[in-house]
């Protein structure tokens, strides 16, 4: 319920993963196996929902099946899985299933925190170029920070009257910049042109004040994940990584909404049973309280 909520009427979805240790099938042979990779997809819905997405396999397909039929926004750093997202519907392969077929329409939106560590990189190694390209990002950030808690009407116009000619001079600054080192190897040339590919992505910002100039978000989601897999070591199966991210997600998403997990999961198992199928969304963590 929360799930078919989120893809009818969210705005921007969040979205980042990080990997996991699946323990293998057993083998004929008895013999001890190393553990497969399996992937944990976070997915923030607005200020609704948090999901965690299990998938055997970090592929296109699978994106492709987590976000069908979402229309909007979608925030991720610049991995090729998401590339099928933002193929416009006319221009999509024909699926196998009929059943799969997706017309809706995505606009990606790039993450300048993303951006921010390509040059970050580059300037540890004392690159003066990257360094300004450090304080010119810095600079966005501050003054989008000191327009927060405005309506999203005007946030958007105090960036596009702000803010969008401070990225513009930075685009015609970095593909200049780019164009010197393109021939070389080394961090900076993989931070400009970082910026330089994702340059529409991340110009969207402007197009709405709602939308966010970092994904940060996600990746606090995923330190469950991340500074769990170092007690858990693997997890049993894929099935069991199915459940246990049905779990997280509704911790996440209670935490989300200011609830205390393990008071909400109690009192919602409890209810469970006596509960009409066609009202499950009145008990997700976002209607919880009234």
């Amino acid at each position: 319920a929360m799930r078919k909520d989120a893809l009818a009427t969210a705005f921007c979805l969040a979205t980042d993963a990080t990997g996991v240790a699946i323990l293998p099938d057993p083998a004929p042979d008895k013999k001890r196996q190393s553990c497969r990779r399996g992937h944990f997809f976070v997915v923030i819905a607005d200020r609704d929902h948090v999901f965690f997405d299990y998938q055997p396999r970090e592929t296109s397909a699978a994106v492709s099946r987590m976000f069908r039929g979402f229309s909007g926004y979608i925030q991720a750093d610049a991995k090729s899985v998401y590339d099928i997202l933002f193929v416009p519907p006319e221009e999509r392969p024909p699926p196998e299933d009929e059943c799969d077929l997706d017309l809706a329409e995505r606009f990606e939106l790039g993450c300048w925190s993303h951006a921010r560590r390509k040059f970050w990189e580059a300037a540890i190694a004392r690159v003066e170029v990257a360094r300004e390209a450090l304080f010119r990002i810095a600079r966005f950030f501050e003054r989008d920070a000191g327009w927060q808690g405005n309506p999203p009407a005007t946030i958007k116009a105090l960036r596009n009257k702000h803010l969008r000619p401070e990225l513009e001079s930075f685009f015609a600054w970095a593909e200049v910049e780019y164009a010197k080192v393109k021939g070389q190897r080394g961090s900076l040339r993989s931070a400009f042109g970082y910026a330089v590919r994702q340059r529409d992505a991340l110009m969207r910002v402007l197009d709405d004040g709602r939308l966010k100039l970092d994904n940060n978000r996600s990746e606090r989601a995923l330190r469950a994940v991340a500074v769990g897999r170092k007690n858990w070591l693997f997890i049993g199966s894929d099935d069991h990584a199915t459940a246990a991210g049905h779990l997280m997600s509704a911790i996440a998403s209670a935490r989300l909404h200011a609830l205390d997990p393990e008071v909400y999961l109690r009192e919602v198992l409890r209810v469970l049973p006596h509960w009409p199928k066609d009202r499950y969304l009145e008990l997700s963590p976002k209607l919880w309280t009234p």
